[in-house]
């Protein structure tokens, strides 16, 4: 085969890919997509399909690759009696694969033509049988095409659900296809903006949705389903793509959300493409001036116990009320939020935290670092046995604020089982039957410190 017919049989190849790419197209009346945040997504795909009297053969492309195809019901005046789904998508290794022991050509970068029989073509080393006898080895083929005769029989060019269907009528049905796949997933992103003295700030929400199903969706009609729907892990028929990001934002809100089962599901109110890999983020809503509270926080945790001498962490904890009044009150779908503030030049990053799957009216609190200037200390200093059941510890806490504003700390302390307070330097709050709460107020500039004691009877 010289150059030139190797050129026109990638044509041939292009064409029928381009060509069966129309002809569903036109099949295609409308797709609806359902994505759940456990990479799932359930397809509604809506057909024109012409369907002959009797037992035919009816082939389906344009199908996620990552289908499950026992997910797949059908809408179908008629009996499905078999399906198949076929998922080997041409590739260079493939057709190299198939054509071990058959002839092929190579062709030159100056359009000399070599033909043998292929031995090996692993590693994009080539071993060709010439047919005059000896090896020919092609160490690199930087400088080389190859030519084949023909595709190797049960290579597609893309996925394709194919049906033995039995059927009374004959003619064009509207179809509706339902199937579940992998590769769909998406997640809520939040934005958020401090204000100058960290008292309020602005949040804006958006969805990521990303495409790695193998199938684009064209102008379909998009739901999002926030919660955790319990799954059997299965095989997954493809590997992960590459994504890239793609921006879609507009000002007024974009999704209608509304109580499903035991989850919330947010349809957007337009129809959008799903690209194959492609994460696409719209905006699901702006809120500003959301009052906020800035605490630091200690847990006597990190201290081990006052088992060493170091100053442990302060964490910086924003937390916010999702409720009406506060300008949300809405079911916050889990996702990241990134947290900036302003330093009076520029917007800078100072935190993010993740957030669960948060209802109305509840607090959100945000885990987003550590206090620069703050430090702690917890250390036991004695431990009694007074009797065999009875035993009693003293502990100090000492609180170091280097910032030039005065500061409060809370301070949690775990106790375990079967204690009871002694004395304490400070008042506390117990929060459950294991830990008790202290707020420590410190000064600028300046150090606390406070004792406890507790006995404990086992």
């Amino acid at each position: 085969m010289k150059a030139k017919n190797f050129i026109t049989f990638l044509m041939v190849i292009i064409l029928f890919g381009v060509f069966n790419m129309k002809a569903q197209e036109v099949n295609q009346k409308s797709v609806s997509v359902t994505i759940y945040n456990s990479d799932l997504g359930v397809v509604r795909d809506f057909r024109n399909i012409d369907v002959k009297k009797g037992r035919s053969k009816i082939e389906i492309s344009d199908v996620a690759q990552q289908i499950d195809p026992s997910s797949v019901l059908i809408d179908l005046e008629g009996r499905v009696l078999e399906q198949n789904y076929q998922y080997d998508l041409v590739s260079l290794e493939k057709i190299l694969k198939r054509y071990i022991g058959k002839d092929i050509q190579m062709i030159g970068e100056n359009g000399e033509l070599i033909e043998g029989k292929l031995l090996s073509p692993y590693g994009g080393q080539f071993v060709l049988q010439k047919k005059e006898g000896g090896l020919l080895m092609f160490p690199n083929l930087n400088k080389f095409q190859i030519s084949v005769g023909e595709l190797p029989e049960g290579l597609i060019t893309k996925p394709t659900l194919v049906w033995l269907v039995e059927s009374e009528k004959e003619g064009r049905q509207n179809t509706e296809i339902t199937y579940q796949t992998k590769g769909l997933t998406w997640e809520a992103r939040y934005v958020a903006l401090l204000n100058e003295n960290d008292t309020s700030m602005d949040l804006t929400a958006w969805v990521n949705i990303t495409n790695n199903s193998g199938a684009t969706y064209r102008d379909a009609s998009v739901k999002l389903v926030a919660g955790d729907v319990n799954q059997i892990e299965e095989t997954n028929y493809s590997p992960r793509m590459k994504t890239q990001v793609l921006y879609d934002a507009v000002a007024a809100p974009q999704f209608e959300e509304k109580e499903f089962f035991e989850y919330h599901i947010y349809k957007l109110q337009r129809n959008s493409t799903l690209a194959n890999n492609e994460t696409k983020q719209i905006q699901l809503f702006e809120t500003k001036n959301i009052n906020v509270n800035k605490m630091y926080y200690f847990d006597s945790r990190y201290g081990y116990g006052g088992q060493h001498d170091d100053f442990d962490n302060i964490e910086v904890i924003i937390s916010f009320d999702n409720n009406e009044k506060n300008g949300l009150g809405i079911p916050m779908p889990k996702g990241k939020v990134q947290v900036n503030k302003s330093d009076g030049e520029s917007v800078e990053f100072v935190g993010e935290d993740r957030i669960d799957h948060t209802p109305k009216n509840e607090r959100i609190k945000l885990r987003i670092g550590e206090a620069f200037d703050i430090r702690a200390k917890e250390v036991m200093t004695d431990n009694k046995r007074i009797t065999n059941s009875v035993n009693e510890q003293t502990f100090e806490a000492t609180f170091k604020n280097r910032k030039t504003e005065d500061v409060e700390i809370i301070y949690e302390k775990h106790l375990g089982l079967n204690w009871e307070i002694l004395s304490s330097s400070f008042p506390y709050e117990k929060i459950d039957a294991f830990t008790i709460r202290f707020k420590i107020p410190v000064k600028k500039d300046s150090e606390e410190k406070m004792s406890i004691k507790v006995r404990y009877n086992y």
